[in-house]
C-alpha cells in the first residue's frame, strides 16, 4: 500500500474514533454512559428501542445493552412496551419519569447536533453519510463479508 493511501486511511480511522469520542464526552458531561446515550438516541429516532436495534446499529455486545436496559428499568426510566415488541424481541419506551429525565438530555443533544450541522452544512452531512456508507460496503466486500 502506498504511503498516501495509508496516511489517508489512518486519518480516516482517527476521525471516526474522534467522532465517537465526542459523543462519549458529551454523554459523560451529562452524567450518563455512552451506552445509555445509545438507548436514548434510538428512542429519539424510533420512539422505542429493542436490544437488537441497538446491538445491530452500534455493534455493542448484547449483554452490555441488556445490562444498560436492566439498570434503566430498575431506575424506573424505561419500561417494556408490548405494542412495539415482536415475538421474543422486547421493546422499551421511556416511562413518565424517564421522559422527564431524558428531556433535558435530548434537548442538549438536539441543540449540540443542530449547531454542528449548521456549521458543517446539511448537504455536507448527506454527502459524508453517503460516502461513508459506500466505503463501508466496499470494505465489507473487500473483506468478503457482504453487508454487516
Amino acid at each position: 500500500m502506498n504511503k498516501q493511501i495509508l496516511d489517508a486511511l489512518n486519518g480516516f480511522n482517527r476521525a471516526i474514533v474522534k467522532f465517537r469520542h465526542a459523543y462519549s464526552v458529551w454523554a459523560n458531561e451529562c452524567g450518563i454512559s455512552y451506552n445509555e446515550m445509545l438507548v436514548l438516541y434510538t428512542i429519539r429516532e424510533f420512539g422505542y428501542c429493542t436490544q437488537k436495534m441497538i446491538t445491530q446499529s452500534y455493534f455493542i455486545p448484547r449483554q452490555t445493552i441488556n445490562n444498560v436496559i436492566t439498570a434503566l428499568r430498575r431506575s424506573g426510566l424505561v419500561e417494556h412496551d408490548a405494542s412495539f415488541s415482536r415475538g421474543r424481541e422486547k421493546a422499551f419506551v421511556l416511562t413518565e419519569k424517564g421522559a422527564a429525565w431524558a428531556e433535558p438530555l435530548l434537548k442538549s443533544m438536539n441543540e449540540t447536533e443542530t449547531a454542528a450541522v449548521a456549521a458543517f452544512g446539511e448537504d455536507n452531512l448527506r454527502i459524508l453519510t453517503n460516502m461513508l456508507t459506500e466505503y463501508n460496503m466496499r470494505l465489507d466486500e473487500a473483506m468478503g463479508k457482504g453487508e454487516r
